[in-house]
């Protein structure tokens, strides 16, 4: 290795991905990956730390910052001798002077052009600095931003982004007027989306689609999101589950064996682990591919996303950035998962109705970067999620009928006690950090007041869809919610029997299933939490369907819209029609 290479790699903590050794869904077996393409040189220091431990470690690394951008923050610009960047320093120096000229500087400092707007063979020391406070390469952040760089703000990072169609006839509305916090337009209606022609039109729904960012650098000291070998690379990586039997009284397949199939390409990996080589270890892409190729066919009107867009917790950055600002960090996890993968000819400008999941929120903790995911709303010509429950309605003017959808928060049934259930808790003890808050944006203030936050979130939420449908003229009312069908199951009997509900549309159990209307009481729903960002509850064997819910265990669902009927369509990973069901209006 050569000797400068030799220096980034102790500069960067280069490590390679370890043995794994806890159950799904904990990610105790992610390891701190400083993703470098040498690995000769590893350092013990980052690759005996797990991702918990890293996660835990967050609020203790004081001289990191505990946030992206300067201005969130409340940190002023600081010169590279100040002691908040004591962290960064070294490194900062050694790759404005000599490091830019190794043979791997091109992918090690890929993201000066889009932070600093300079290459990074001309960037000056404050480029380079900037470039370590938004995107570290290796994960030394500094603390404070630079005064000077080639292209101020130098405390902003990313300074990109679309915005919504309409926008100078009408600044004031909803869709143009970014709100100060993140929930404020809680339970307000989102611009109507008008639908032309006679029908019928084509709507695709899908969840649990936005796997692990590994070539994200990561801030505040949180490792790479790498799980195994491989995982490095552009675009999305699955995060591997553990796998149970259909009872879940049998655990088949522990996540650390998971890891070995995915790490050896399924020659090491247990039969009751059922991975499936082509299809486990590529199932966002799959699923993608067969989405993209069914919307240049059918054109769909726009996309309904159940939630957990982005795998293992969210947006990698604590919550609390302004909602005029997008952080880099963001803006790198959706050009990865979303923006990069489901594009081309019928989805491109189609707007993605979406929704937070639990690990949109942060799995097993509360302040992760859920509000970036509703700002950018204000960034996008065709995300849509502008607060934690919203309605819309879309106007078939031409077909003569109209749709009512309500966009439902139901991630109160993660979050428990502090001591209970630690993996699944999204305001359990053992991961957030004493002092988490997200009070800044109208989410929970402490750890102490979070499971009462999100249950009077849900509180307000049966009072106010009772009360919209009530008031709906629509032909058509649709709820999307993130948890399946089955939990809060005689609410949403009676959002149907007593508020003439025709449809809900599900997520969060890693599969496809679509339920017979017998089972809520007369409300046909389904569960497509199978996009592919996290491994699916079974095998997708087709010869062993012992341990299956649903009619799948990747892909999406297509539905044909008339005012006298919706057509729904359960679409497998390869593009296979396996399911279809009628609904007609309440």
């Amino acid at each position: 290795m050569a000797q400068t290479s030799k220096m980034m790699c102790a500069f960067l903590l280069c490590s390679m991905a370890g043995n794994a050794h806890s159950s799904e869904p904990s990610v105790k077996s992610l390891r701190g990956f400083r993703q470098n393409s040498s690995l000769e040189n590893q350092s013990n220091a980052a690759g005996n730390a797990t991702l918990e431990d890293e996660y835990l470690q967050d609020s203790n690394q004081s001289q990191l910052g505990s946030e992206e951008n300067g201005r969130e923050s409340g940190l002023s610009c600081r010169s590279l001798n100040n002691p908040s960047n004591s962290v960064c320093a070294p490194v900062v120096r050694w790759a404005a002077k000599g490091g830019k000229w190794d043979p791997q500087a091109a992918d090690w400092f890929k993201d000066m052009q889009s932070i600093s707007k300079v290459d990074y063979k001309t960037a000056s020391e404050g480029d380079w600095q900037k470039l370590y406070f938004c995107a570290p390469p290796g994960g030394k952040q500094c603390g404070s931003p630079p005064c000077t760089c080639s292209n101020p703000p130098c405390d902003v990072c990313f300074s990109g982004g679309g915005e919504k169609e309409g926008c100078s006839a009408n600044p004031d509305s909803i869709a143009c007027k970014r709100p100060k916090t993140a929930l404020e337009y809680n339970g307000m209606k989102w611009k109507d989306i008008k639908v032309s022609g006679q029908g019928p039109f084509t709507v695709f729904a899908i969840g649990d689609w936005g796997g692990m960012d590994g070539t994200l650098n990561p801030i505040e000291g949180r490792p790479n999101l790498v799980a195994y070998p491989g995982g490095h690379k552009p675009g999305p990586s699955v995060f591997p589950r553990t796998r149970w039997n259909k009872q879940h009284t049998v655990e088949l397949c522990n996540h650390k064996q998971f890891i070995r199939c995915y790490s050896t390409d399924g020659r090491d990996c247990p039969p009751g682990c059922g991975f499936v080589k082509g299809i486990d270890d590529q199932p966002q892409i799959l699923v993608a591919n067969s989405l993209k190729a069914r919307a240049a066919k059918k054109n769909p009107e726009f996309i309904l996303n159940v939630g957990d867009n982005f795998y293992w917790g969210g947006i990698e950055k604590k919550c609390g950035t302004p909602m005029n600002e997008l952080s880099y960090t963001a803006h790198h996890q959706f050009d990865q998962i979303y923006e990069g993968v489901y594009n081309g000819p019928g989805l491109d400008g189609k707007v993605w109705l979406s929704v937070l999941g639990n690990h949109d929120w942060g799995g097993r903790v509360f302040n992760n970067g859920w509000d970036q995911q509703i700002a950018y709303t204000w960034k996008s010509a065709r995300w849509v999620m502008p607060a934690a429950y919203y309605s819309t309605h879309v106007d078939f003017a031409d077909a003569g009928f109209g749709m009512d959808i309500f966009m439902v928060d139901s991630n109160a049934m993660d979050a428990s006690d502090l001591n209970e259930d630690p993996e699944h808790n999204i305001c359990g003890a053992a991961h957030n950090e004493p002092g988490a808050t997200c009070a800044s944006q109208g989410g929970p203030a402490s750890l102490a007041s979070c499971k009462q936050w999100f249950w009077d979130l849900w509180a307000k939420q049966k009072t106010w869809l009772a009360d919209q449908l009530g008031k709906s003229k629509a032909e058509w009312q649709i709820a999307v919610t993130h948890f399946p069908c089955g939990h809060q199951k005689s609410f949403w009997q009676a959002m149907h029997q007593s508020h003439g509900l025709d449809l809900l549309v599900t997520g969060h159990r890693h599969d496809q299933e679509l339920w017979a209307p017998n089972r809520l009481g007369g409300l046909t729903c389904f569960v497509t939490g199978g996009g592919g960002g996290i491994s699916s509850e079974a095998t997708p064997n087709v010869h062993n369907k012992k341990d299956w819910y649903g009619e799948a265990q990747y892909g999406f669902y297509d539905l044909t819209v008339s005012k006298e009927a919706i057509e729904i369509t359960s679409i497998n990973w390869n593009g296979y029609e396996i399911k279809s069901a009628t609904v007609h209006p309440a």
